[in-house]
């Protein structure tokens, strides 16, 4: 039985939805591997790994940032106070037939609302699982299992490749036609050790059924099993232009991969993954490694899509409110063109990992570093501890307890394993996700990088001994029931955001599926949750106690993985793979060269060609969603806003936004520290532990964040670009509770507001640690958004903030508050005093302060009197004067900040220097001036721009993981940005090209209205998506708070759905004379001394 427990929590992958353009995804390994320290631990239904791993990759570029906020995720006592499911299943009994299929099982899932039918295709051998829902995002997705046999990437280069072209749908990419022109609210694929899944889903029921065949199509008759040309392009490729020139590699998941393994901790996850699995799948790199990919040959891609993608070794997943019938016809077609084939499932059998270690590994392998000359900083080790948890499947309640298990050692900055780790002082950040239980068998792994080489060995001896003490001492009553409660919230809450919630149960159920075991008893708590909360009440924290000496300390299959920095890894990987391609081409003859020419032209001519688009229905309306506002509520001087929907089921949303303008902008860069601390380090009579303990107890989790938003001036046109002085500035505490809770609530925000632990200089400078190693991750792993954010940052005051607290300068901040911390606190803490003081002076704060609640009428109701005593608490006084009208006048930060962008935030071109194999490469302007007006058209042409001439020209002929464009209406600035780019120089040619393509598109547009109007169908797509009940309260709050009127939304959506060539053209003019364009870049010296060979040159800094 699968882990039913982990489809709740989903909020950190709505931010990797794949509405977001060329976006990646990243599947389950073994292991997790943690980059941030907000990042939430555990990801139910979804791995947390699915992101975060290198292991299972997806068809594009990168996962986005988790945001900067603080949080600790937490929940209530919930055996009464959380209303169950409103959604009722479909009529038990009320099973459809079809002639085509067999009917194995029947279930309903009350926890979630659905009845179930699990379907045999007769023909084929398919099986089938229907859900019926009321959800109307309606999700599909067919799932093989393809276990690897090496590491030459094969499952992730044919996930690739089936989607570029099918028998039915002949283009050359029909996948990128789905992205520029449907309606979809999830499209995309992922692989992981030992599966490859498709998934789309859509609100649309014409627009699903058209995703539904195109992916079917793709997976059963792709082009790439008889066209080499694909796998070339997604896989791999020799390239040369000329005679005289070297070859290269050059490939979309090849160089992909090689990005991925530029990261440390990217090296240290396939490390352990492949220690502690040495004998079966998951002991090979199923996404790739580098120097391994160029061994596949066409012909051993093809046969594994013979091998594994046949209709009897798929599961298929439906979930919705459309018809099982249309579903099961639809299947049916496809399924029809197979005979049955027994041999298909016995053959992707995945085999145990037996638990056969004796004694404990260790492995040590380097990853690669900069030579930072004398007087740089010393180079640290990342080191890991690695279980294998089981050899054999294990029943609900250990799977649950497990789970629990997981949240009590690591799942707050407050849990004991986590925790004593941090305060150890013995590296800078954590390192391994706890519990990974998304494949066949389990593992845990724990670990710190920003290790001194003489505390390596102290790191595996501190993550025993804090296990024996456990395992000895137990647990706390409040830490368990807090995190019962964390776990049993975000069950029952059942949160996704946007994300598809079909999809959560997908990939829940095909968990236990995959592995020929029942999909439904999959997605069901309430029986383990129940078995083990009678447990914990006969014998308190025994069972986890036991779970740790039967599953750790007694379990001797671990490893320990150190890596170890290397300055020469870089050059000598670099020097290697130039001469295993000068060997090649030295073996080769003229005749043979001039083939590999003929091929590379014949390749880039068929990346080139057009396709065809295909139009759909797309709605008219702008989506609004409830919010009624009241100035000086009960007379406290504080705004409310409420959001009444038809159902939260009990639970109240809340978040107090506190003014922080008065704060001079030289404190600005400190916010991040700020709003962690109010997490992190206990407040008032609470330690850091007790604080998290009583969120855990009483709430669904708190957080808190800052928001920068610009705002419509008053009296300007609410089209027109802001000359971006005129913004908002608030502190975000954000939390959720059960209605009868909220008074406990509330009471931890005022708490944490007035009283958080500022003089706890251990605890900072453990962040501050912490925050370094997290910001030089982000930088090497995510260099497209760091580019991104400094090219912003020259031309936007707003800009030039978030640069500031978040970008590659908040790198320098952090390591110059970390000195402070350590030698000089005092200044440090009365900034941070001061910032408090001013951020709650009793005069002003009231006016500053507005309460968002989101719930329904119920809850509305019963938190009424909750409120009131709320704002009757608050800090300040309700008559005090009123701050500035931001509207209106300048924000006083707006005047500073345009002074201090000349001198530090200069229009030039810059590259920052990491160790790397790839590149990451911006460029950006001014498109429109301030005041002039911004259409809506501009959405539909930076779309377009970014889905087909990026798509082409930096992904598919380039190479790059991920090629993409940004425009913000508001500012009038664009920017070109790639991801784990081969190229550098000639990426940035292609930007420069991109004014030219546009205008040859605008002339082709005029006489192809399907061009256009599938264009204006992907704007369209981008723009409506379902959304969780506090996204539509937040989302309404902002349009309020930015003042953004309902008669501008629905103007902006017009002019999209009217978008004409003629705006294509007119864009096309504004690239083409892009006012002051500048680049940022992330890549490598080597990269950038080839790129100046080039004529491009850059002002570099050193970063790493």
């Amino acid at each position: 039985m699968f882990s039913a427990w982990k489809l709740a929590k989903m909020a950190f992958l709505v931010r990797l939805s794949a509405t977001h353009l060329l976006l990646g995804r990243r599947g389950a390994s073994a292991f997790r591997v943690v980059v941030g320290a907000d990042v939430p631990r555990r990801s139910f239904g979804i791995p947390a790994s699915v992101v975060q791993t290198s292991a299972i990759v997806g068809r594009f570029g990168p996962p986005s940032s988790p945001s900067p906020s603080s949080s600790t995720s937490s929940t209530t006592c919930l055996g009464s106070t959380l209303e169950a499911s409103s959604s009722s299943p479909p009529l038990a009994g009320t099973v459809v037939e079809h002639p085509s299929y067999d009917v194995v099982q029947t279930d309903t899932i009350p926890e979630y609302g659905a009845s179930c039918t699990l379907y045999r295709h007769r023909k084929s051998g398919a099986e089938l699982l229907s859900l019926s829902t009321d959800d109307d995002n309606k999700c599909f997705g067919i799932t093989f299992r393809t276990p690897p046999r090496d590491s030459t990437g094969v499952p992730h280069i044919l996930e690739h490749s089936v989607l570029c072209g099918s028998r039915k749908y002949t283009t050359k990419d029909p996948f990128v036609q789905l992205l520029q022109g449907s309606l979809q609210t999830f499209l995309n694929a992922f692989t992981y050790p030992d599966r490859t899944c498709y998934v789309v889903a859509s609100q649309n029921t014409k627009d699903f059924y058209n995703l539904i065949n195109v992916y079917s199509d793709a997976v059963f008759h792709p082009r790439a099993v008889t066209d080499p040309m694909v796998h070339a392009q997604e896989g791999w490729h020799l390239e040369l232009e000329r005679l005289d020139d070297p070859l290269t590699y050059k490939g979309v998941v090849y160089n992909e991969m090689k990005g991925v393994y530029s990261s440390p901790d990217s090296l240290l996850q396939r490390e352990a993954q492949q220690s502690i699995f040495p004998d079966n799948a998951y002991g090979v790199d199923s996404g790739g490694d580098p120097s391994v990919i160029p061994d596949l040959t066409f012909e051993e891609f093809a046969e594994f899509h013979s091998k594994y993608y046949h209709p009897a070794n798929s599961r298929i997943f439906f979930a919705g409110d459309d018809d099982v019938s249309r579903r099961l016809d639809i299947m049916d077609e496809y399924l029809g063109d197979f005979d049955d084939s027994p041999e298909s499932r016995p053959g992707s059998k995945i085999e145990w990992q037996r638990k056969r270690y004796v004694e404990p590994v260790t492995v040590r392998h380097p990853y690669p570093v900069s030579d930072k000359g004398e007087g740089g900083e010393p180079d640290t080790h990342l080191t890991m501890t690695n279980w294998l948890l089981n050899d054999r499947p294990m029943t609900a309640m250990e799977e649950i307890t497990l789970t629990v298990l997981d949240h009590l050692l690591t799942g707050t900055t407050s849990s004991i394993l986590r925790k004593t780790l941090m305060e150890s002082g013995l590296g800078e950040a954590i390192t391994g996700g706890g519990l990974s239980d998304e494949l066949m068998q389990a593992t845990f792994s724990m670990g710190l990088k920003g290790v001194k080489p003489e505390n390596v060995n102290k790191v595996e001896e501190l993550v025993m001994d804090t296990l024996k003490k456990v395992a000895e001492e137990g647990f706390p009553e409040d830490a368990v029931a807090a995190s019962m409660n964390t776990i049993e919230f975000q069950l029952r809450e059942f949160n996704t955001g946007s994300f598809p919630k079909g999809l959560s149960l997908m990939l829940g159920s095909m968990s236990k599926w995959v592995y020929d075991q029942n999909p439904t008893e999959a997605l069901k708590f309430e029986a383990p949750l129940a078995e083990l909360k009678s447990s914990i009440a006969k014998d308190g924290s025994r069972v986890f106690q036991d779970m740790i000496r039967e599953f750790l300390l007694e379990n001797s299959h671990r490893t320990t993985v150190e890596m170890f920095p290397s300055k020469t890894l870089e050059e000598e990987q670099l020097t290697e793979e130039k001469e295993r391609l000068a060997k090649i081409k030295a073996s080769l003859s003229e005749e043979d060269l001039q083939g590999i020419i003929d091929k590379t032209a014949e390749l880039k001519r068929l990346q080139a060609a057009e396709d065809s688009p295909e139009a759909r229905d797309h709605p008219q309306e702008v989506t609004e969603y409830p919010i009624r506002v009241t100035e000086n509520e009960s007379n406290s001087g504080v705004t409310v806003v409420r959001h009444e929907l038809g159902s939260t089921s009990g639970i109240a949303y809340a978040t107090l936004a506190v003014d922080v303008s008065g704060i001079p902008l030289e404190d600005v860069p400190i916010l991040p520290l700020f709003t962690r601390i109010m997490m992190e380090t206990g407040a008032g009579e609470y330690d850091s532990v007790a604080l998290s303990r009583r969120i855990g107890m009483h709430t669904g989790g708190v957080s808190v964040s800052t928001m920068i938003a610009g705002v419509n001036q008053e009296g300007a046109a609410e089209d027109a670009v802001t000359g971006g002085e005129h913004f908002v500035t608030k502190l975000m505490i954000t939390g959720k509770s059960t209605s009868d809770k909220t008074d406990e609530l509330f009471s931890i925000f005022d708490l944490i507001l007035r009283d958080a632990n500022l003089d706890s200089q251990a605890k900072i400078i453990e962040m501050l640690r912490e925050s370094k190693s997290d910001k030089e991750s982000t930088i090497q792993g995510s260099g497209h958004s760091i580019a991104n954010a400094r090219i912003r940052s020259r031309y936007s005051v707003i800009g030039y903030i978030n640069e500031m607290m978040s970008g590659v300068s908040s790198l320098d901040t952090v390591k110059e508050l970390l000195d402070q911390a350590k030698n000089d606190f005092p200044t440090l803490l009365s900034r941070l005093e001061n910032m408090r003081n001013t951020i709650l002076d009793k005069n002003t704060c009231r006016d500053g302060m507005i309460l968002d609640l989101t719930g329904d009428a119920a809850v509305f109701e019963k938190i009424e009197s909750s409120v009131e005593n709320f704002l009757t608490k608050l800090p300040g006084d309700s008559q005090g004067s009123k701050l500035q009208n931001f509207y209106s006048v300048p924000h006083p930060w707006a005047e500073y900040a345009k002074e201090k962008m000349a001198a530090s935030a200069p229009v030039v071109d810059e590259g920052f220097v990491v160790p790397t194999q790839v590149s990451y490469v911006g460029k950006g302007g001014r498109l429109f001036e301030v005041g002039e007006a911004v259409s809506g058209s501009t959405s539909v042409v930076s779309r377009f721009l970014g889905t087909g001439y990026m798509w082409d020209n930096v992904r598919v002929i380039g190479g790059a993981y991920g090629g993409f464009c940004q425009f913000q209406p508001r500012d009038g600035i664009f920017s070109f940005l790639s991801y784990r780019d081969p190229n550098l120089a000639g990426t940035i040619d292609v930007y420069d090209g991109a004014s030219q393509a546009l205008l040859a598109s605008a002339k082709d547009m005029e006489t192809d209205p399907d061009a256009l109007a599938t264009a204006i169908i992907g704007a369209i797509g981008d723009m409506d998506g379902a959304l969780s009940p506090n996204q539509k309260g937040s989302l309404q709050f902002k349009r309020w708070l930015t003042r953004e009127s309902p008669e501008q939304r629905q103007k902006f959506r017009d002019e999209v759905l009217n978008t004409k060539p003629s705006d294509f053209k007119e864009f096309a003019e504004r690239l083409k004379a892009l006012k002051d364009p500048s680049s940022a870049v992330v890549s490598s010296k080597s990269a950038f001394e080839d790129a100046s060979k080039a004529g491009k040159t850059f002002a570099l800094k050193d970063i790493m």
